[in-house]
């Protein structure tokens, strides 16, 4: 299976701790030399010992994308990394592309790949049984990786694992 991603999803999950699940989901993952660039994993930041660790293991796997004016053009609307990502799928023929930006998801969809997101990943870890609560690894996600999510779209994804929003709120802490 050829899957490639973006930026955001690996240092995302990297930074809560999930790296992981991207190997259990999906086993390889490739990543072009602009996301290389992006996750900066030479430095000492959250998450970067595990990426270094993936990158060491060869479970994430660096690949170039060749086509320098298709690149050029997606980045008129992507940014850098996220245009050599799709690029990327499209000259592999991917079988997922990992994508967390609504411009970059809306794109690859255009032009027909397959994509998925840090939440599609979460959600499927739930229903699999690999994370306890999608709720609380949301929250996680949002505080320690400062994940941008609205209210409504986020209670949809609690929902949509089965989580009761309001058993879950009322069984937290109060301040």
């Amino acid at each position: 299976m050829q899957v490639v991603s973006d930026t955001s999803p690996v240092l995302n999950l990297a930074i809560i701790g999930r790296l992981e699940l991207l190997l259990e989901q999906f086993g390889k993952i490739l990543i072009p030399s602009a996301v290389l660039a992006e996750l900066r994993s030479g430095e000492n930041l959250p998450g970067s010992q595990a990426i270094r660790e993936a990158l060491e293991s060869g479970w994430i796997e660096i690949r170039e994308a060749k086509d320098a004016v298709l690149i050029q053009v997606l980045q008129r609307e992507l940014d850098k990394g996220e245009a050599e990502a799709v690029a990327l799928a499209l000259q592999l023929k991917a079988n997922w592309t990992i994508l967390d930006e609504r411009e970059a998801r809306r794109v690859a969809k255009c032009l027909g790949l397959d994509v998925t997101g840090t939440l599609g990943i979460l959600a499927r870890a739930k229903l699999t049984g690999r994370i306890s609560s999608l709720y609380t690894t949301m929250v996680e996600l949002r505080e320690k990786a400062g994940f941008r999510i609205g209210e409504e779209l986020f209670a949809k994804f609690v929902r949509s694992v089965g989580e009761d929003l309001e058993s879950i709120s009322s069984s937290e802490p109060q301040d």
